[in-house]
């Protein structure tokens, strides 16, 4: 099997790339080996290649300079996906592309599920819905949304910054009113080869770990696996001026993967196995 990774270097790319090389043949590519919202290059590296799996892990993740900067991340976010996606149709291949809780506007009151209408509050989350759209541009694709992402070489998360907070035994900032389902990137990465080898319908999948909390209760969490006080400075959302607007509730339901059979760890046991696993800068 013949697979090609853009956004390579990334968080979730490195990972992907990691798990995927144990048994397909993997061509990589960084932002400065493709830009994918230069559309001929995307089309020629595709045509050269001939990936039978095509995954997008390039992203524009800068909500905030997304305010500033609609247009770059409409080009990586949205046109850029539609590049792919017209490349995976042209060579036959499979498209699988990950997306964000951030196209839903947080007034939910149970987690999200995949048949709820997106209402994205930003640039950046209006950009990740067409990304979405355009996907479907893919003869067979898939696209996979996740949310607060931890672990991997990057290692520059939300969570991994609170972790590292703790680690320090410095006081760290978190949310107290601000609900999320945590995505540990070995578990995104394990599901997505599981994707692959089941091949469910195509269309949108949350791919999240199961259960939802508030990142004060991820923090309250590490604190206890690493057995360190628990020493954190309590914020609400209104109190931090963002550029950009952040949903408060945007917990995901994961049911719709687990029917693919494809389920889920719950975030605690992936947070403890995060914790005891190598330092960030030398994981997967």
């Amino acid at each position: 099997m013949r697979v090609m990774v853009t956004g390579a270097a990334g968080q979730l790319g490195s990972c992907i790339v990691e798990r995927f090389k144990a048994f397909a043949d993997v061509a990589m590519f960084g932002r400065r080996q493709l830009d994918i919202a230069d559309e001929p290059s995307v089309l020629s590296a595709v045509r050269d290649h001939r990936p039978d799996i095509l995954i997008n892990c390039a992203a524009f993740n800068d909500v905030d300079g997304a305010e500033e900067r609609p247009a770059d991340a409409l080009a990586v976010n949205a046109l850029g996906v539609l590049s792919l996606a017209r490349a995976a149709a042209e060579t036959g291949a499979t498209l699988i592309h990950y997306s964000t809780d951030f196209v839903f506007d947080g007034t939910a009151e149970r987690p999200y599920t995949e048949s709820d209408p997106p209402c994205p509050l930003g640039a950046y989350a209006a950009s990740k819905l067409l990304g979405e759209w355009f996907a479907a541009d893919a003869t067979a694709w898939y696209v996979l949304r996740v949310e607060s992402l931890f672990g991997g070489k990057a290692a520059r998360s939300s969570v991994d910054r609170i972790v590292a907070a703790i680690r320090r035994g410095e006081p760290a900032r978190v949310f107290v009113d601000r609900t999320v389902t945590p995505s540990y990137v070995e578990d995104v990465a394990a599901a997505t080869a599981q994707l692959i080898d089941l091949r469910p319908p195509v269309g949108v999948y949350h791919c999240v770990n199961t259960e939802s909390t508030t990142w004060l209760g991820i923090a309250e969490e590490a604190a206890r696996l690493l057995q360190a006080p628990p020493a954190f400075v309590h914020t609400r959302v209104d109190e931090v001026r963002f550029k950009a607007p952040r949903p408060r509730f945007c917990a995901l339901s994961n049911e719709k993967l687990a029917s693919a059979g494809i389920a889920m760890p719950r975030w605690q046991e992936a947070l403890a196995r995060y914790l005891a696993s190598s330092p960030p800068a030398e994981r997967c």
